[in-house]
């Protein structure tokens, strides 16, 4: 069996790892000439996350780019601190923080080490038996497609034309880096601040650097198209005049800023047909509440890799994937839309950050 990916971010490129290591040939192709979306964003990768990649020996890369987060402190728009949770579960090794651009760079050039091929610059326009055609005219031809193009995803709309679009959050995020370590740090600790009109997180680096974001209520369109000094100015003014740190964080910033508008995937009626399947946030996309969308995405690049490996078609395969995934990232979705209207907190992760898989078990038909 060949896979072709589409898709070269988080999940098409452990997708591919997992399914050479289930003896399956697959190759990727990236519509991005440097590999990816949304590479100013920085995020965490979960318990269940590195045991996703642990089961694939995929780790090592993930925390030789990444500094350790051990917990989190809740704070009120007066400055009180409510609420402290460690990461440490037992047993379970802890959360690990990055770029979004390093993961791609170390995923990827782990991938390649163990002689998975990438083509960039590859667009996908049609689709069908697994044949990919791109927009440049050339056209890839496996056994199965597997779609890893994330929230915008073309293979989800060629398995169904009906299927609904992202569904806004009502939030825009603004991701932020600085190296002024005269303000308040937060060392491996990720300090969120619920102020009056928005909410702030920020967490340091072991060398003082300090890496932030914010969720600012606003609708879908009203802030598109801004520069990084314009996305800085929007986030500052959000938290002017409060007594956080938040402000303080933000006016040390450069133009190392990036922003945009937050959407997710509540439900996609349908994962796959005969020879395609989606994967990752073409399959579900949840807010960054939670924190969990790599971490997701991770799963089922690896549940997916042993679906094919173990069951006698690939229809078969698919069928037990999506049995196996849609109700763990549905309620994840849910949960984090809940965290980010304000309608419930975030509290009981244990049933996210447990979830083991085994990579030598056998996944079962039914």
């Amino acid at each position: 069996m060949k896979a072709v990916i589409i898709g070269g971010g988080i999940s098409g490129t452990v997708t591919a790892m997992a399914l050479r290591r289930a003896g399956i040939e697959a190759s990727v192709h990236e519509a991005y000439p440097s590999g990816g979306e949304d590479v100013g964003a920085f995020l965490t990768i979960m318990h269940n996350g590195m045991d996703a990649l642990r089961a694939i020996d995929a780790d090592g890369p993930v925390i030789e780019n990444s500094f350790a987060a051990v917990g989190l402190e809740l704070v009120t728009p007066d400055g009180r601190t409510v609420e402290r949770r460690s990461f440490d579960i037992d047993g379970l090794a802890g959360p690990r923080t990055l770029t979004r651009a390093s993961l791609y760079r170390a995923l990827q050039e782990e991938a390649i080490s163990r002689g998975i091929g990438f083509e960039r610059g590859k667009r996908l326009v049609s689709a069908s038996r697994g044949i990919a055609r791109f927009e440049d005219g050339t056209f890839a031809e496996g056994d199965i497609l597997i779609g890893a193009d994330g929230l915008r995803s073309v293979v989800r709309t060629i398995i169904d034309p009906a299927c609904p679009p992202p569904r806004s959050t009502g939030l825009d995020v603004v991701y932020g880096y600085t190296t002024d370590t005269s303000i308040p740090q937060a060392p491996s600790l990720y300090r969120m601040i619920q102020s009056l009109h928005a909410f702030f997180g920020y967490t340091s680096t072991p060398d003082g650097s300090t890496y932030w974001f914010a969720r600012l209520p606003t609708a879908e369109g009203v802030r598109s198209g801004l520069s990084p000094a314009e996305w800085r100015s929007a986030a500052f003014a959000a938290f002017d005049g409060e007594p956080l740190p938040a402000a303080e964080i933000i006016q040390s910033t450069g133009d190392d800023v990036f922003g945009g508008h937050s959407y997710d995937v509540p439900s996609t009626p349908v994962w796959f047909n005969a020879s395609m399947v989606l994967v990752g946030d073409a399959a579900h996309a949840a807010s960054p509440a939670a924190g969990q969308g790599a971490s997701m995405a991770l799963e089922d690049s690896v549940v997916l890799a042993q679906c094919l490996r173990d069951l006698p078609d690939a229809p078969t395969a698919f069928a037990a994937y999506e049995r196996l995934r849609r109700a763990r990232v549905e309620k994840l979705v849910a949960s984090s839309a809940a965290v980010s209207s304000g309608t419930t907190s975030d509290e009981g992760r244990n049933w996210l950050y447990q979830h083991h898989i085994e990579w030598d078990a056998t996944i079962p038909r039914n």
